[in-house]
């Protein structure tokens, strides 16, 4: 008798092929009963690689063929991460599994020296609206210019002198082998899900459920839960520069955000604490509260 086999979109980077091969041997060594195959997609995000994602629709560019195949039943799950999902999932699918957490937050890849030393008006490449707010912050006299492509084409960009320095995050570069590239870590906000990978699957698909259970991360699931929470509740996307971190401990949630007023370019950030049973309702308190101090504080 055959194996079942659990099909697995993706897109043909080499972040994600090592994304959904590190899924595909985990849930194969959680289930030996099943086989699993690779499906590569390419993506709209894919294609479009000369534009800002905030000119050409934001980050569901990347996810929306995959998701197209997951609702046709071509593949059985999608693997992502999570950073790079939209607020809003088509109906029909969902997060059915998300993978423990790993390293959160940016890296800075210089060709020479680090963050500290970068020279006055030193080029930094980076497609992030968050990315470039919060540089910004710490170091107006750089110049942040568009930066887009997989991590390789980035860093060969960097590497043929078209940056002084690059952001990316650690947790690409760790799992593609690429730690030894990193200049510094960049202890700012995240983006919503950054470090975690996240598989996405049909909602009425109960025999899968039931596979992804054994590789759920419930302490990841709360702490994303929040942070998802807070992007809905601020229409997040690639066109507003956002960015969230929630952390559980002993049945606490604590939660820090910030947005930048697209209209008056002004930061503001919270942070909350609460019952971990209560995350998402935690993420959209901690929003509507950015949002209050936004319209009450003077531009």
């Amino acid at each position: 008798m055959m194996s079942p086999i659990i099909k697995i979109g993706t897109r043909g980077s080499p972040l994600a092929l090592w994304q959904a091969q590190h899924v595909a041997a985990r849930l194969q060594a959680a289930h030996p009963d099943i086989a699993t195959e690779l499906v590569v997609i390419k993506t709209t995000g894919d294609r479009i690689v000369d534009r800002p994602l905030s000119e050409v629709g934001g980050k569901g560019l990347f996810v929306k063929e995959i998701e197209e195949a997951l609702l046709g039943r071509e593949v059985d799950i999608a693997v992502h991460s999570m950073k790079d999902m939209p607020a809003l999932l088509p109906d029909g699918l969902e997060i059915g599994a998300v993978l423990r957490r790993e390293e959160y937050r940016d890296a800075l890849v210089c060709r020479d020296g680090s963050w500290a030393t970068l020279k006055h008006g030193a080029v930094v490449g980076t497609s992030s609206l968050r990315r470039r707010a919060l540089a910004r912050i710490r170091r107006p006299d750089l110049h942040y210019e568009e930066c887009r492509g997989n991590v390789d084409t980035r860093l060969r960009k960097l590497d043929d002198g078209q940056y002084d320095a690059i952001v990316l995050s650690a947790a690409g570069l760790d799992r593609l082998g690429l730690a030894s590239r990193v200049s510094d870590i960049l202890d700012w906000i995240p983006a919503v899900g950054q470090g975690i990978i996240g598989i996405e699957s049909r909602r009425d698909d109960m025999v899968i459920k039931t596979r992804l259970a054994a590789l759920h991360h419930p302490q990841t699931a709360c702490e994303l839960s929040a942070e998802r929470a807070f992007m809905l509740a601020l229409d997040g996307n690639c066109q507003v520069a956002i960015g969230c971190l929630a952390r559980l401990t002993d049945e606490s949630l604590t939660i820090h955000g910030f947005w930048v007023n697209p209209k008056t370019t002004r930061y503001h950030d919270h942070r909350l604490e609460g019952p971990a049973q209560n995350a998402e309702a935690l993420g959209k308190q901690l929003a509507d509260l950015i949002i209050a101090n936004a319209t009450t504080v003077p531009t």
